[in-house]
């Protein structure tokens, strides 16, 4: 029996009547949305459904890489990424209030940063005019017939939210609810932390603002800081959602609301980042480059991004930082605690490797003092720089909330796991499993 290939070529013309049937509901939803005035949140929702349908149509068939398809598909994809980036913007248009916004920010910045949303949404909902527009008139060159009946929105289906299992892959269980709000609070300051060391501020100068975009807002970069405060609302959910301990401590939701607000700016920094990029480097073709540049301000999108919503996401968490500095230590009991190196041991990487599994494990703040030199005991590189600043040291001085102190006292006396980890006992047991 001859052998038949699993790939086989189409011709471009039987092509665009399969995409015809395919594409029917996309362009039906594209007529209601340029007869729409004011998008909300299921239009951008809408768009991204039909779009990414579309977009992986198009990508079975191998358009991306065909001449006459490739920028039909760079259209559809870019009108993806735009609605994402819509869709986190007006849904936290709608919950900003309810996130409390009004009890952390003075008036008048809170209608700076509803400006700004504002601005976003303008420049999103137009640029997507613009790619609606060129799809059509791209589609109708093809050969599509097109009709511009505008389709109810009955059929299309109600905005639900996406439901995810927790983000909790390197997250050590947690043994009580004080500990869980601890290591929240831990987290918070952080994630505060990493968007404060990137220095955002405002930068009208467009050659500044090239640069500083392109070091800090990469689309890796952004997904970093996606993923941080991502994972800082998964394990506030997972832990501390609907407890008892939130329902009778009103800054635990404040704080959350911090963390979602944030939350949301930064899906739309990551959409945006991506389509920058792809559109500096991903695309192969120069001629889809700059047929999608005629139709997307690539400066005004950098700047809004940065000006807007990379600003405001930093200044959204930064203002609830006083508010985890408020709840760490409520809801921890500091102290600190001197332990001595038992004889014929040494501070080596494997121990160190320990000490920093036992305060990662609790997730609160723990410090090592050794000769007058502080430093982060949750970090194995700062511990084994401190460590190696000294001449052979025997005694190390924790600070920190007394659960991981405890766990930290028990390594020492069991030599640091230097007999093997089975001789560990069974408080220590959580790092065998790591």
């Amino acid at each position: 029996m001859p052998e038949t290939s699993l790939e086989e070529l189409i011709q471009e013309r039987q092509f665009a009547g399969i995409l015809h049937t395919h594409a029917e509901v996309f362009f039906l939803l594209g007529n209601t949305l340029l007869g729409t005035e004011g998008w909300t949140k299921k239009h951008f929702f809408q768009l991204i459904k039909e779009s990414d349908a579309l977009e992986s149509f198009l990508d079975d068939y191998g358009a991306r890489y065909n001449r006459t398809y490739a920028f039909l598909t760079e259209l559809i994809a870019s009108t993806r990424w735009f609605a994402r980036a819509g869709y986190s913007l007006s849904h936290l248009e709608g919950r900003l209030a309810s996130y409390g916004a009004e009890r952390w920010m003075e008036a008048a910045e809170l209608g700076g940063a509803l400006s700004g949303l504002q601005r976003g949404l303008n420049i999103t909902t137009r640029s997507l005019r613009e790619l609606l527009e060129a799809t059509f008139r791209i589609a109708s060159e093809l050969g599509l017939e097109l009709s511009r009946e505008a389709t109810l929105e009955g059929p299309f289906l109600p905005v639900v939210a996406s439901r995810k299992l927790p983000r909790n892959v390197d997250q050590a269980a947690l043994v009580d609810e004080e500990q869980k709000i601890a290591a929240v609070a831990s987290k918070y300051l952080q994630a505060c932390s990493m968007l404060g060391e990137v220095g955002i501020r405002r930068i009208d100068d467009s050659d500044q603002l090239r640069r500083a975009f392109a070091r800090h807002c990469t689309e890796e970069r952004a997904r970093v800081y996606e993923a941080t405060v991502h994972n800082l609302q998964s394990t506030y959910d997972t832990h501390i959602q609907n407890t008892v301990l939130e329902a009778g401590d009103a800054r635990l939701s404040d704080l959350r609301g911090h963390v979602s607000s944030a939350l949301h700016l930064l899906e739309a920094v990551t959409h945006m980042a991506h389509f920058i990029e792809r559109h500096e480097g991903d695309i192969r073709s120069e001629e889809v480059k700059q047929r999608i540049s005629t139709m997307v301000d690539q400066a005004e999108v950098v700047d809004f991004v940065w000006n807007e919503l990379l600003y405001w996401a930093n200044r959204f968490l930064q203002a609830g930082s006083p508010l985890a500095e408020d709840l760490l230590p409520a809801y921890t009991n500091v102290g600190e605690a001197t332990f001595v190196l038992a004889d014929g041991l040494n501070m080596h990487a494997r121990p160190v490797s320990l000490l920093v599994g036992v305060v990662q494990h609790h997730g609160t703040p723990v410090q090592m003092e050794l000769g007058g030199q502080v430093c982060n005991a949750g970090s194995i590189l700062e511990l084994l720089v401190c460590i190696g600043s000294q001449a052979d040291p025997r005694e190390f001085l924790f600070r920190g909330d007394e659960r991981p102190l405890r766990d930290i006292g028990l390594l020492f006396e069991h030599r640091l796991g230097e007999d093997g980890l089975d001789a560990l006992p069974v408080e220590l047991a959580y790092l065998r499993e790591r």
